[in-house]
């Protein structure tokens, strides 16, 4: 370690590793890690079907639709299309399920900073 990194760690405020210990900080580390990590690789893994049949599927990809809109182009535009339907539903997800574990955890830092006395916050700062 450097010693800015020392100095840093110097600096770093003990409230927020009191609040990280908490079981609820850990439950939401867990609730957000339950949506993010299958999001994302089903994201992912659609995706890369996507850039695969593009590379190995060219004559599935060529067929066409209606008119000049082929398959490739209909499933790249539902690229998009996933990205915002993602989006909204970790939007929802998190409003009910991340945002108010967070606003607890929030209030009870600023609790905590609040109640501290001039001598022992500028220690931790």
């Amino acid at each position: 370690m450097t010693s800015d990194a020392h100095a840093q760690a110097a600096r770093h405020d003990p409230v927020y590793d009191e609040l990280a210990a908490r079981p609820e900080f850990a439950e939401l580390r867990h609730r957000y890690r339950r949506f993010v990590i299958p999001a994302t690789a089903a994201f992912l893994a659609w995706y890369f079907a996507y850039v695969l049949a593009s590379m190995f599927a060219h004559d599935f990809m060529s067929t066409k639709l209606f008119g000049n809109i082929n398959v490739a182009l209909v499933w790249g535009l539902l690229q998009f299309v996933t990205t915002f339907v993602l989006a909204a539903i970790y939007a929802r997800y998190s409003n009910a399920n991340l945002d108010p574990l967070a606003s607890q955890l929030t209030e009870d830092y600023h609790r905590t900073l609040d109640g501290r006395t001039d001598d022992t916050d500028k220690g931790a700062r």
